[in-house]
């Protein structure tokens, strides 16, 4: 039943037929799990919060970091270094004292995952990165939950439904992880856009909260927020995607292997950022090459050349195979492939990778 005091705060959803008493002790009796407490978490926290969502359970393991403040409006400066999900379960709790407001200050595991959802009506993915998607949906496939999905790249956002009354799940969507694609640390993303999008995946879960409207069960959702347009893709299901028994290993199965043959040079050779300050420091006569993307470039560099990842092929010319040769990129990932692919497809045999990348070398202590 709801109080007086919560019949006054949500009159303007009971005043419409379409929710009215009956659909606000439904978000009232309802519990939903957010995934990520990042971009998309903080506005689907901050609208389930405000619309009433009787439990909402926050996983995340992650801290305030001021570059998060450029979109995550949650959280402000004060909270920099502090747990998201402590910080977000404080705030949200005064934006409403009548939800409850678990939080697991952990990252979601195979060992975790099926203890951690089994409690919840339905779960909303806000996570930014792919072996976390596909561990919650085959989750949610296990459970039988139904799963709202969001994403954002750039200026592009996403938002689906999946596994809901047997409809799609994420893997007949991606059956496979896409290639070589960064995260926003690594490209980008308009700070208002996670805003928009994280208000979309909440719309979908109140809609299936209510039982009302039409939910993106097989459809894809697109935006572009730099040209405000919009599409709808269809997708039809794949039976083999319910047939989901156990977890696999999700950081090996979203590490695309490459497809060139072994070549020369199998191995990916390391060198750390005391090694690179010795070579800078004793004039040593190398080559020092940059894959991130031009505007990463422009932020903040160390004086390398500036071969994006997506042109190494039509740069190989520009890449010495007489002296040794450093490739990096933010944490060592992308500067790692551009290895694999110069040595497994191009021959070479004298590069190496910057260990932890520029953000090691910005960490390293400097007398």
């Amino acid at each position: 039943m709801l109080s007086s005091e919560e019949q006054n705060r949500y009159s303007r959803h009971i005043i419409m037929p379409e929710i009215g008493i009956e659909g606000q002790e439904k978000l009232k009796q309802a519990k939903v799990l957010v995934v990520g407490a990042g971009g998309l978490g903080c506005p689907v926290l901050q609208y389930l919060t405000a619309a009433g969502v009787g439990t909402i359970g926050i996983v995340d393991d992650d801290v305030v970091d001021e570059s998060n403040l450029q979109r995550q409006i949650l959280f402000s400066s004060e909270d920099i270094g502090k747990s998201k999900v402590e910080v977000a379960s404080k705030k949200l709790s005064l934006l409403n004292p009548h939800c409850q407001l678990p939080t697991a200050n952990c990252r979601l595991s195979s060992a975790n995952a099926l203890e951690i959802i089994k409690d919840y009506d339905l779960i909303i993915d806000g996570s930014d990165n792919f072996p976390t998607r596909y561990l919650v949906n085959d989750a949610c496939v296990m459970l039988n939950k139904p799963l709202v999905f969001g994403s954002i790249f750039k200026f592009e956002g996403q938002v689906s439904v999946f596994n809901y009354r047997n409809g799609p799940t994420y893997r007949c969507l991606f059956p496979e992880p896409p290639v070589d694609s960064p995260n926003c640390a690594e490209i980008g993303v308009l700070g208002v856009l996670p805003g928009i999008v994280g208000t979309l995946m909440t719309n979908e879960a109140l809609k299936i909260i209510l039982g009302i409207g039409s939910v993106l069960s097989g459809k894809l959702f697109v935006m572009d927020a730099l040209n405000c347009q919009t599409q709808i893709i269809s997708f039809g299901k794949n039976l083999e995607n319910f047939n989901i028994k156990s977890f696999t290993d999700y950081d090996a199965f979203c590490t695309t292997p490459l497809s060139f043959g072994r070549g020369v040079g199998g191995e990916v050779k390391q060198v750390s950022v005391y090694d690179l300050k010795k070579l800078f420091d004793s004039k040593t006569d190398f080559q020092l090459i940059d894959v991130r993307e031009v505007n990463e470039y422009k932020l903040s560099n160390i004086k390398g050349e500036n071969i994006p990842l997506g042109s190494v092929e039509k740069n190989t010319d520009r890449i010495s195979r007489s002296k040794q040769v450093i490739i990096h990129c933010k944490s060592g990932a992308r500067s790692k492939k551009a290895i694999e692919l110069l040595q497994q497809k191009y021959g070479f045999t004298n590069l190496y990778n910057l260990t932890g990348g520029i953000d090691a070398w910005n960490k390293m202590p400097r007398p």
